[in-house]
């Protein structure tokens, strides 16, 4: 398929409303959109945003789940010449007191509540003004750039200032267009997710956001009949920069599911012969109980996912998507930089995240002098071509994250193969040195899932008195049965003495955030207790290890 000439993602959709009005682009709950249809609800979305005196140069804050109005508001914010700045939905008063100040946006569009989370509730903690007073006579000295705050559906809960999105939409009169956004605009906004530091802004230009999502839909081998499941959120990166734009780049259909659970996933992959799905660890995990019902689904071909080899193999074999492709990214590179192809070796799709993206650098340094490293040589990546120009209002965050000669460091260990294609191994941060080796978590994890009775893994580093750090493992089992000293002698018949770890715990769950990456914090926190506990004595796998 050639490249969209369009370098912005709303006009790939005129186009597309253009030359084929009839084909189907966005379902969506009860909502079930043609392309004639969606650019339609774009356009009114521009023009009522407009009417809200969103400008060329502005900024709409967006807060909803995988609902319609979200790609809608976002495409119309864009055919207005703004920018979307996407805020995720499990934000407390803190986070989004941070969010709408980083934005300076002028409109703030969003849902009352997701699930359990009260969002208006929180914005009253910062904005009681929007309750006091009627829509446009209300001001903000905590947002001073804030004049309109937007509610979609039917709340509940209406407070005096706010204004329905319904209404908006049908009191906004049709505007002549402006002038189109030039392609070094920027699009999105999208924050990085932070645990002790704010979340930093990270912008994402329209030309390089269309041509990376296309070359990402390349390497699935999308077209115009695909039907595309997505049930990560839109406002992280998977979903904006790379399911989204994959999808509409290629003439495909979107299928949102608003809040995930694995029973109503696979009924929808089911009953809307989808072709394609966006996969992370935790929900392939919630799907293997339904395997056989998603092995059914004879659509069911291709898509995205992370993890170890361990985790592909579930995918393409237990629940049979045999073409998935196996990624590689960030925010910082436009979700993806790197997509093994459909169609490579299966063995290969397993350990490899492919080659980089057309417009798409790497490099590998040496993680401690910064040396350029050789084919097949390990180190930490780089990126150049199609990634972020820089944190927006963050100058040293900025210089810390990219090279004066203009690379981004992911902060990830990879080998970049003499063939250009490239396997990720560990973060660096991650990195557990013992006895002065290092031990990749991600292997001992790949290696404890391995195990029959294994159902996930984390792996973390602790102090220790003699040894520098040793490894603990946090385990989730099939088997309630089995116990981590068990498993702990299996590991020892099978790796590096080394790499066994010091203790493995079997745990019911472990902690991870809504869009399912473990939070290895309170893991670290829980592994420092178990080692110190110990007083000094050597641990339980300390007795018999290999050298």
């Amino acid at each position: 398929m050639k490249e969209p000439t369009a370098h912005t993602l709303e006009s790939v959709v005129a186009d597309l409303a253009r030359q084929r009005p009839d084909a189907p682009a966005l379902v969506a709950g009860i909502v079930r959109w043609t392309y004639r249809e969606l650019d339609n609800a774009v356009t009114q979305a521009a023009d009522a945003l407009r009417s809200l005196g969103v400008t060329a140069g502005g900024s709409v804050g967006l807060l909803a789940g995988n609902i319609a109005a979200w790609p809608t508001i976002a495409l119309g914010a864009h055919r207005a010449g703004a920018r979307v700045d996407a805020f995720n939905t499990w934000v407390k008063a803190w986070d989004l007191d941070h969010l709408i100040a980083s934005s300076r946006c002028s409109t703030l569009v969003m849902t009352q509540a997701v699930r359990s989370a009260d969002l208006l509730g929180e914005l009253r903690k910062l904005l009681p003004e929007l309750w006091e007073s009627a829509p446009g006579q209300w001001r903000s000295e905590r947002f001073p750039a804030l004049r309109h705050v937007v509610l979609l559906g039917d709340p509940v809960e209406m407070p005096r200032g706010a204004r329905r999105w319904d209404e908006v939409v049908a009191s906004a009169e049709p505007l002549a267009r402006p002038a189109a956004p030039a392609p070094n605009d920027t699009a999105f906004v999208l924050y990085t997710s932070g645990s002790s530091a704010a979340p930093k802004a990270v912008p994402l230009l329209h030309r390089d956001l269309v041509l990376n999502g296309f070359h990402i839909g390349e390497r699935m081998r999308l077209g115009g009949e695909d039907r595309v499941w997505l049930g990560s959120p839109l406002f992280w990166s998977f979903g904006s920069a790379n399911a989204l734009v994959a999808t509409l780049s290629h003439g495909a259909c979107l299928v949102l599911q608003e809040q995930f659970s694995a029973e109503e996933a696979a009924q929808i992959l089911g009953e809307e012969h989808c072709t394609a799905a966006y996969l992370l660890p935790s929900m392939v995990d919630a799907l293997l109980p339904l395997a056989e019902q998603v092995r059914k689904i004879s659509s069911l071909r291709t898509g995205v996912t992370i993890g170890r080899p361990d985790e592909i193999r579930k995918v393409a074999v237990d629940l049979g998507i045999h073409e998935v492709c196996n990624v590689y990214g960030s925010t910082e590179t436009y979700g993806n930089c790197c997509v093994a192809h459909r169609d490579a070796p299966f063995d290969d799709r397993l350990i490899s995240q492919g080659s980089p993206l057309p417009g798409v650098e790497l490099r590998v340094v040496d993680d401690a002098t910064g040396e350029l490293r050789t084919a097949d040589a390990t180190g930490e990546l780089h990126v150049r071509g199609r990634i972020m120009p820089g944190y927006l209002g963050q100058p040293k965050a900025t210089a810390a994250a990219m090279t004066q000669d203009g690379w981004y460091r992911t902060g990830d260990r990879a080998t970049l193969r003499a063939d250009g294609t490239m396997e990720f191994r560990s973060r660096l941060i991650d990195m557990i040195k013992t006895s002065g080796i290092n031990v990749s978590p991600a292997e001992v994890e790949g290696h404890l899932c391995q195990h029959p009775a294994v159902l996930s893994a984390a792996v973390v580093g602790a102090p220790h008195p003699a040894r520098g750090e040793v490894v603990v493992a946090f385990v989730t089992t099939r088997d309630d049965k089995i116990e981590g000293s068990t498993l702990r002698e299996w590991c020892r018949e099978r790796i590096a003495g080394y790499k066994v770890p010091w203790e493995i715990v079997v745990v019911p769950t472990l902690p991870s955030t809504t869009t399912g990456k473990i939070l290895k914090r309170a893991l670290v926190e829980d592994a420092i207790q178990r080692v110190a506990s110990a007083n000094n004595e050597p641990g339980p796998n300390e007795k018999g290890n290999a050298r």
